[in-house]
């Protein structure tokens, strides 16, 4: 498998991103040296829960194993190049990588959670017609350490008292076309080996990869979300082009054999899109599609790009679409716009900041 022949690149190759080994891996590596098995736990407390960016603030291992970690590993910490600050509190964080590309997150507070939106790409090769990431195209995967940097680096720029308590990976990219080390990175961050985060926390959002989107469910006990915007085939392939490939029946039908947990639902969310997306007749449509399931409906408001014929629709629009959800037994929620004033849509910031000359 592709993940395993990565992770022994990993073990062999010296100043490897100790942030992309997990507590089998580490294992290995200690007894490999010579050491007990619990030092492996002992290192990774140090990395995950404790925050260490280096082995030498990690003084109750014996100084031999120190100096073969500093020998062999690094703690990668990308640190943001820009921070862009909201007047509603959101914080927009560009952060740059080793081979100087660069990523999006956000940190969204509200009321009664602090949630950071994460990126699983570099770019993004889904080509939606509404997302300003899709004007990049994928440039590369982000490995489990660079999914993991964005953590690190959100929690630099909290308040004093903030904490975050949702990860969303609703950034740059598509997830799961990411997959091996997707589910890695969710180990890392869900295992009381890593950051200990409570999956019921963390949601995982697709366009719509259908093979992919079981297996998450079967391997993982994190939340699904997935991106729906249409309520016919005609639309949804201009939207979002993965449907040529899996049209609404097969994904909906996917959907309806997903493996959910007792009391959960799938995430369906939907960009309003004036004109294009949010009639009454789209209303109606989507009660019909989603009946059978077991989901709730985020209804966004739009974001809107430079350049692009897209319009969010008003208010009004998007309370009426709402209310036809309602009366069809649909749970449905309004997604507030965040961030306007600091481009927080995503791949709008990294976007501003490469504007060709």
């Amino acid at each position: 498998m592709n993940e395993n022949r990565e992770t022994s690149d990993a073990l062999a190759t010296a100043s490897a991103d100790f942030r992309d080994l997990t507590l089998e891996n580490v294992e290995q590596m200690v007894a490999g040296v010579g050491e007990r098995s619990y030092r492996a736990r002992q290192i990774l407390h140090w990395v995950h829960a404790r925050g260490a960016e280096s082995f030498d603030e990690m003084r109750d291992l014996p100084t031999a194993l120190r100096n073969y970690l500093k020998q062999n590993f690094t703690i990668g910490h990308p640190v943001s190049s820009i921070v862009s600050r909201s007047m509603d509190g959101t914080r927009k964080l560009l952060i740059r990588l080793d081979d100087e590309e660069e990523i999006e997150s956000v940190i969204i507070p509200t009321e009664k959670r602090v949630t950071l939106c994460m990126s699983s790409q570099v770019g993004c090769a889904m080509a939606c017609e509404f997302c300003a990431t899709a004007r990049m195209g994928l440039h590369r995967n982000l490995t489990s350490s660079e999914m993991l940097s964005q953590i690190f680096a959100a929690r630099r720029e909290l308040a004093a008292g903030e904490e975050l308590t949702n990860f969303v990976f609703m950034g740059m990219g598509e997830p799961l076309a990411n997959y091996p080390r997707l589910t890695r990175t969710l180990a890392i961050m869900t295992s009381d080996w890593g950051m200990g985060i409570s999956p019921r926390r963390i949601t995982v959002s697709t366009v719509g990869l259908v093979p992919m989107m079981e297996r998450l469910l079967i391997e993982t006990p994190v939340n699904l979300a997935v991106s729906l915007h249409a309520t016919t085939n005609e639309l949804r392939d201009r939207l979002a082009p993965i449907n040529k490939r899996y049209p609404l029946e097969v994904l909906l039908e996917a959907c309806r054999s997903l493996p959910i947990k007792r009391r959960s639902r799938i995430t369906f969310e939907y960009v309003m899109l004036a004109g294009v997306n949010d009639s009454l007749a789209d209303a109606r449509r989507l009660v019909k599609l989603l009946a059978p399931l077991r989901g709730k409906v985020n209804l966004i408001f739009y974001n809107p790009l430079p350049d692009s014929p897209l319009r969010t629709s008003s208010r009004a629009a998007v309370e009426a679409f709402q209310a036809i959800l309602k009366n069809g037994n649909l749970t449905a929620t309004i997604r507030e716009s965040r961030g306007l004033d600091i481009a927080a849509a995503c791949g709008q910031l990294y976007a501003e900041q490469h504007v060709p000359a």
